[in-house]
């Protein structure tokens, strides 16, 4: 089963991003939501982007900042010269 997020417009179908491979003669359902298509911001996501990537670039990322990984390996950092 294959599932398609999108909308429709002038009786097209425009999916969000994927292109959609449908085989033909293959059984499809069809659900149409009662909500409107929201429009992305995407200048306001890629700001909010670069806000936290500007705000976590001066922090050193330590293994107890990844609880629940084992890395099997200590964390090399550049700083860490031999």
């Amino acid at each position: 089963m294959q599932i398609y997020e999108g909308y429709f417009e002038k009786d097209q179908f425009y999916s969000a991003g994927l292109t959609a491979q449908i085989p033909e003669r293959k059984r499809a359902f069809v659900m149409i939501l009662d909500e409107p298509v929201q429009k992305v911001n995407i200048t306001k996501q890629v700001a909010e982007f670069d806000r936290f990537v500007d705000e976590s670039s001066d922090k050193m990322l330590l293994e107890e900042d990844f609880p629940r990984m084992d890395f099997k390996r200590k964390f090399i950092t550049f700083n860490d010269e031999v």
